[in-house]
């Protein structure tokens, strides 16, 4: 309701035009050419044929996608956050692809509120720009993946524990909604664990500071937490109950064997780990600009330091609250996701630290801020340099990332391309109502999930599993084949590795193409 005719809410007018437009250009950035823009591999396949049979079977899941690290699973919240669009669709790709596309829109949102709560307007409007234009942030929004709702539930989790911190009286409501982001969080990425102390510190600092009923009221909240943290994992403890608790003795041999193993000594992994965690939002992998990274990191440590020293009382709490969760981040990750440390460009793992990215941004926007204030409140030279200087920042930043936008069609086609794969498969063998298919993907290690998931829409019958009781002579067989892992399947792909892959059920090849750079299908079938 207007306040008067300047402000909304207490919020002028003219800032709420401006995160209008900010949001606008977010929607448009993640939602233009969404049907293709994604990537559709085995990832994608498997989270989509776990919601088909949720949303269309009635098959509740009691696990979430299986980890790239250790042999366990993250959680399951994650396939019940986007079940309503898979629902409302039929388990359309494309309408769960946009609910996470608005996810991210809904990420820049908040993080424009928390940056603006901490360092005003500008701050605001800086930290949500730079967020609604990163071309990291973009394909975050753009594709099917557990990690890609991490932005919008660690800003979540930060803003609501800033509220709560930054009040006057004990809010009780504030931080349990931290607690519920920080609980998504972990279950939509398993290393967003480590975003927990950066949530429970500040909790247990509030508490020290109340006394009597208001103490009372944040012990509530925080038993709140305990009991929705409890609560989001029964699906989890019913699994562990019926699988002899193989999951748990899986995650605590991961955690005891010291994570990944890795050959690069710690103090370069927190070297290599720490640059990414500070660069990713900003300018994306570490390797495809590495100048632009060092000088991106520089400059948001540039701003918390700084910030930490010379802020206000609010800012400064809140950027060292930043930068110790920074630090902290980049150790945790050092030990249990060493991997970071060797950049794979066509295998990222940036998502593991995608929980940091809402306070990357507001970093930033709690620099650029006080530059601006810097040449306002100076008449040097060099505090008048300070509006230029913030300028230069934010034209050079987002001038980068909108250079460096993902391409509007993914290399393999996106789901499209799947789904006419997966259309061209059964026009070779028949029809959907031929008969089961055999699948097989190489290596072994690799799910065949991709061509699954929209063989079974079409109404086919494709086990992933091979049976004896399946008469695999008599049976189409498909193939599916990464190239990207010649070297562990032994023979390359489109041809020499299929052949020794069906050598044995003397069937006759009778289409076989290529459906990405990396990627061979091919139907073969009984003579």
């Amino acid at each position: 309701m207007l306040a008067d005719r300047r402000t909304v809410g207490g919020v002028p007018v003219r800032e709420l035009l401006g995160l209008a437009a900010i949001l606008a250009v977010a929607a448009v950035l993640r939602l233009i050419d969404l049907p293709a823009r994604g990537q559709w591999e085995a990832d994608q396949g498997h989270d989509m044929l776990v919601l088909y049979q949720f949303t269309q079977l009635g098959q509740w899941p009691l696990v979430g996608p299986p980890t790239s690290i250790g042999d366990f699973h993250h959680g399951v919240l994650y396939y019940y956050a986007l079940a309503p669009a898979a629902w409302l669709s039929a388990a359309d790709p494309v309408a769960v692809t946009a609910e996470i596309a608005l996810a991210g829109v809904a990420a820049v949102a908040v993080t424009w509120w928390l940056a603006r709560s901490i360092g005003g307007s500008i701050a605001g409007l800086v930290a949500g720009a730079l967020m609604a234009v990163s071309a990291s942030a973009v394909a975050e929004s753009t594709f099917i993946w557990n990690p890609n709702l991490v932005a919008l539930t660690s800003a979540i989790a930060f803003a609501g524990a800033w509220r709560a911190w930054s009040a006057d009286e004990a809010r009780p409501i504030a931080w349990i909604v931290a607690f519920g982001g920080a609980i998504a969080t972990m279950h939509f990425h398993v290393l967003g664990v480590i975003l927990a102390p950066a949530i429970i510190a500040p909790w247990i600092l509030d508490v020290r500071r109340r006394s009597g009923a208001q103490r009372r009221r944040l012990l509530l909240a925080g038993a709140a937490g305990v009991a929705l943290l409890l609560l989001s994992y029964v699906p989890l403890a019913i699994q562990l109950a019926s699988t002899d608790f193989g999951e748990i003795r899986s995650a605590i041999g991961f955690l005891t064997g010291g994570g990944e193993p890795s050959a690069t000594s710690l103090p370069v992994r927190i070297v290599v780990i720490g640059l990414r965690v500070l660069s990713w939002p900003l300018t994306g992998l570490l390797t495809d600009a590495p100048v632009a990274a060092i000088l991106a990191a520089a400059g948001v440590v540039g701003a918390i330091v700084w910030r930490s020293i010379a802020g206000s009382a609010s800012e400064r709490f809140a950027a060292r609250w930043f930068g110790l969760t920074l630090a902290w981040a980049t150790f945790a990750l050092s030990v249990a996701a060493s991997g970071l440390a060797t950049i794979v460009p066509r295998l990222p793992n940036d998502h593991y630290h995608a929980f940091a990215d809402p306070i990357v941004f507001v970093s930033v926007g709690l620099g650029v801020a006080a530059l601006v204030r810097l040449g306002r409140a100076g008449s040097s030279a060099a505090a008048r340099l300070g509006p230029v200087a913030a300028l230069a920042i934010v034209v050079a930043l987002a001038a980068f990332n909108l250079a460096r936008q993902p391409p509007a069609t993914s290399s393999d086609g996106g789901w499209p391309g799947g789904d006419a794969a997966a259309a061209r498969v059964l026009d070779a063998v028949g029809g959907a109502g031929a008969g089961p298919l055999v699948l097989q993907s190489l290596p072994d290690l690799k799910s065949a999930d991709a061509m699954r998931f929209p063989l079974v829409r079409r109404g086919a019958d494709a086990p992933e599993v091979w049976s004896d009781t399946l008469g695999w002579e008599t049976l189409p067989h498909v193939v599916l084949c990464d190239a990207l892992f010649e070297a562990v399947i032994g023979a390359p792909c489109g041809g020499p590795a299929e052949e020794a892959a069906v050598a044995s059920f003397n069937q006759r090849l009778v289409d076989q193409w290529q459906t990405a750079p990396d990627r061979w299908v091919s139907v073969y079938l009984p003579r």
